[in-house]
C-alpha cells in the first residue's frame, strides 16, 4: 500500500505486469473512489462550467460525457476532469484525488448566479471494469443493455442489484465501464463482480497497472504531461480547446500561444539504447538539454522502454534521434507516435 492523493492505494495485488495483461487482454477491476466528484446543480450550472474548462460542453446532452482540461489565466492546467451532464441544469465534474480541495475551492471561487456547488466526494464511490469482456462480464449483472451505452455516455441502472451510475468511460485505453455508487456498497459490488468474472480472467488491479496501461494509451497523468506550468496545446490536447467559444478562464493565454507556436511539444520517445526512462529525465541534443521526460516505463504490451516528453518544437518530429539522460550516462531514444497502444 502506498499514499496517493491523500488515501492510501494498493500498488498491486498479484504483481503489475500479471495485473497489466489481465486488462489487455481479459478485463480488470479498480477501486478507484479516491477519484474526487464536484455537483454543479441550478440555472447557471452550465455558465459555470463553460467558464471553468477548455473544452465546449453546451451541446451536450443528458447522459454525455466530455473530457476537458481546466485552466488557469495563464493557461497552465488546474486539472483534467471528466464532465458528467446528469440532467436539465445539473452537471457532475470528476477530478483527481490529489487535486479535489484545489478543484473545490478553485471551482467555487468562479461560481457565481444560481448554482449550488456540492462536493460529493465522500458519499461517491467508483469501480472501474476495464478490459476487452468486460462488457460480458458487466452485463449479466446489470439491469441496462449496456450495449446501448456510447463511448462517453452513462447509464442509470442497478448493477448486481446496486444503484450505480454506469459510465462507458476510462483511463486505460481499452473498453469498460465506472461504475458510481454509493461507499457502503462498494465492498459487495466489488466481490460481486470479482466473483462474477472470475472464469473469464477478472483481476484484481492496483496503482501500478493503472499507471502503465494509462501510459501505453498516451493518456495525460496530471502532475507529470499536465501541470501548472504546462498548456493544453503543448500536451497536444488541442482538441479538447475550444477558442471558438465564449470566454473561459486560460482562453487569451490558449489563444496567444495557438497564434504565435508552440516552443515546446509533448512527443513519444522509443528507446534504441536499453535503459528505462523516468520523469524528471533530461531529453538532450549533441550536449545541450531539449526537454525533459514527464512519463516513463518498460511497456508490457509492446516490450520496449518507452517515454512521453516535452521537448523543443523543432526537434518534436518523428523519426529524430534524441538523448535521455539516465544516471549521468546518455542513453539513445527516438522519438516515436503518440499512442503507442491502440486497442484493436
Amino acid at each position: 500500500m502506498v499514499e496517493f492523493g491523500g488515501w492510501s492505494m494498493p500498488v498491486q495485488y498479484t504483481g503489475i505486469l500479471e495485473e497489466h495483461r489481465a486488462v489487455r487482454e481479459a478485463a480488470g477491476l479498480f477501486d478507484v473512489s479516491h477519484m474526487g466528484e464536484i455537483r454543479l446543480q441550478g440555472p447557471d450550472a452550465l455558465g459555470l462550467v463553460q467558464r471553468l474548462i477548455t473544452n465546449d460542453a453546451s451541446g451536450m446532452s443528458a447522459g454525455q460525457v466530455i473530457y476537458s482540461p481546466m485552466c488557469l489565466e495563464t493557461g497552465g492546467v488546474v486539472d483534467d476532469l471528466l464532465v458528467y451532464r446528469m440532467g436539465s441544469d445539473d452537471y457532475l465534474l470528476v477530478v483527481n484525488a490529489s487535486n479535489t480541495e484545489k478543484d473545490l475551492a478553485w471551482v467555487r471561487r468562479h461560481a457565481a448566479g444560481n448554482v449550488t456547488v456540492t462536493d460529493q466526494s465522500p458519499e461517491t464511490a467508483q469501480l472501474a471494469l476495464q478490459g476487452p469482456r468486460a462488457v460480458s462480464i458487466l452485463q449479466p449483472l446489470a439491469d441496462v443493455d449496456l450495449g446501448k451505452i456510447k463511448y462517453y455516455w452513462f447509464d442509470r441502472g442497478r448493477v448486481g442489484g446496486i444503484e450505480c451510475v454506469i459510465s462507458r468511460t476510462g483511463y486505460t485505453g481499452e473498453d469498460g465501464f465506472e461504475l458510481y455508487l454509493p461507499p457502503e456498497k462498494a465492498e459487495e459490488l466489488w466481490n460481486g463482480l470479482l466473483a462474477a468474472g472470475k472464469e473469464a480472467g477478472l483481476a484484481p488491479v492496483g496503482l501500478g497497472a493503472r499507471d502503465t496501461l494509462r501510459f501505453e494509451a498516451c493518456m495525460p497523468l496530471y502532475g507529470h504531461e499536465l501541470t501548472e506550468q504546462s498548456t493544453p496545446l503543448e500536451a497536444g490536447l488541442g482538441r479538447f480547446v475550444s477558442l471558438d467559444k465564449p470566454d473561459f478562464t486560460g482562453k487569451e493565454a490558449l489563444a496567444r500561444q495557438q497564434a504565435e507556436g508552440l516552443k515546446r511539444k509533448l512527443v513519444g520517445l522509443e528507446m534504441i539504447d536499453r535503459g528505462v526512462p523516468r520523469a524528471g529525465y533530461p531529453v538532450v541534443l549533441d550536449g545541450t538539454t531539449i526537454g525533459q521526460v514527464t512519463s516513463g516505463s518498460f511497456s508490457p504490451t509492446l516490450n520496449k522502454n518507452l517515454a512521453m516528453a516535452f521537448v523543443e518544437t523543432p526537434y518534436a518530429a518523428a523519426g529524430r534521434e534524441v538523448g535521455v539522460t539516465i544516471r549521468e550516462k546518455v542513453y539513445r531514444a527516438r522519438v516515436v507516435p503518440r499512442p503507442f497502444y491502440k486497442k484493436q
